[in-house]
């Protein structure tokens, strides 16, 4: 008999929805009931839709307010320092109270969270003994920040070995290393047709030139992404910016010279396979489906906050390159972009991550019942 899970994530761009909806879809293929909720729908008086724009507006306008607000309430206090979270965000309570109400009459087996004031949520209402079942968090950055742990959750599910070892540094119940949740299609070739319709394209664009995938998430977000483009075409490469849904920046994008400049890609797997390397500027699931496809990245320019953080994070665990300058780009691109050791050594790391499904975990959790996280203590991910 199928099982009901909440899931919670949030429309801050597009990587928490993207992981929530794959995790709903590989549930239903095994037979489960999903709910997926925007955690900012929770809040009152359309906070969460001030928030959004408010998030946007700073990233893009004025990053170093975000970057301060991020590091004063987001980032976790040295390992073996700090102490787990406990709500200290102001719309955790009033969130945490408006998703009671909506399980109180139909609750589900298991609570899962992409998002961060997710965790915070699901963690307060286990608690405070409102939710009786398993509070599962899915955790999408590269590196782990205070909001993502409350010691009320049950199980945390880590894309790297490192971060699920600063959970359990930062006081979290149970972490386990299970690799990014990404689609299948990332991990198996993409269909002949559809690739070569960007092989061809990009032939035709730039003749011998290898293809660099730029990423800027679904907000088209990025700092002097033309003058990157245009470096990079300046150096024999051809820069293929991927502009989401960024209007101003894709006109932008299509005024240098030997640049490819797209808008929002419906089959980024198919585009993956026809690339030779990402350039990335938020560690976000851009990176991850790039590491299940075994494309290699490289980190150049990434975006104020948890952008930086988590690029530091993969960059530290053996998962992309980390440039600084623009010949140090240029250098990673040169150790990339060719097949070689180098090339293949990242590619092979990248796909160790992958050991475990986490709906496996999330499945189990709920046959469980609450009181899995008495009875499995926390141990290595």
């Amino acid at each position: 008999m199928g099982r009901r899970f909440v899931i919670l994530s949030a429309a801050m761009g597009a990587g928490h929805d993207t992981v929530a909806a794959e995790l709903a879809r590989r549930l239903s293929d095994r037979g489960h009931l999903t709910q997926t909720i925007d955690v900012l729908d929770l809040l009152p008086v359309r906070l969460g839709t001030a928030l959004r724009g408010c998030y946007a507006a700073t990233i893009r306008h004025a990053p170093f307010v975000y970057d301060a607000i991020y590091q004063a309430y987001f980032m976790s206090s040295p390992p073996g320092q700090g102490r787990p979270n406990l709500d200290t965000s102001p719309v955790v309570v009033p969130a945490a109270r408006a998703l009671r109400r909506r399980l109180a009459a139909d609750p589900p087996d298991a609570l899962v969270s992409t998002f961060h004031l997710g965790a915070q949520i699901g963690g307060r209402l286990r608690d405070e003994g409102a939710l009786r079942v398993p509070s599962v968090v899915v955790i999408t950055d590269f590196a782990v920040h205070r909001q993502w742990l409350h010691p009320g959750n049950d199980i945390h599910l880590c894309p790297t070995p490192q971060t699920a070892e600063d959970v359990r540094r930062g006081g979290g119940r149970r972490a386990l290393a299970v690799g990014p949740v990404v689609p299948e299609a990332f991990h198996t070739p993409s269909r002949p047709a559809r690739v070569g319709a960007f092989a061809r394209e990009f032939a035709a664009r730039g003749p011998g030139r290898v293809p660099v995938l730029l990423s800027t998430g679904a907000w088209g977000l990025g700092s002097q992404l033309a003058e990157t483009a245009a470096l990079l075409s300046g150096h024999g490469w051809l820069p293929v910016v991927m502009c989401g849904r960024g209007r101003a920046l894709r006109r932008r994008l299509q005024r240098v010279s030997g640049a490819v400049a797209l808008g929002w890609v419906s089959d980024v797997p198919a585009l993956m396979s026809a690339v030779g390397v990402l350039v990335m500027n938020a560690a976000g699931q851009t990176a991850a489906q790039a590491l299940a496809a075994g494309v290699p990245v490289v980190s150049y320019r990434p975006i104020a906050g948890h952008g930086v953080h988590s690029a530091r994070g993969m960059a530290e665990a053996g998962l992309c390159a980390y440039a600084r300058s623009p010949r140090e780009l240029l250098q990673a691109l040169s150790d990339l972009g060719c097949d070689g050791p180098v090339r293949q050594a990242r590619i092979d790391a990248g796909r160790a991550l992958f050991t475990a499904d986490a709906v496996d975990i999330v499945a189990t959790a709920a046959r469980e019942g609450a009181p899995v996280r008495d009875r499995v203590p926390g141990g290595p991910g």
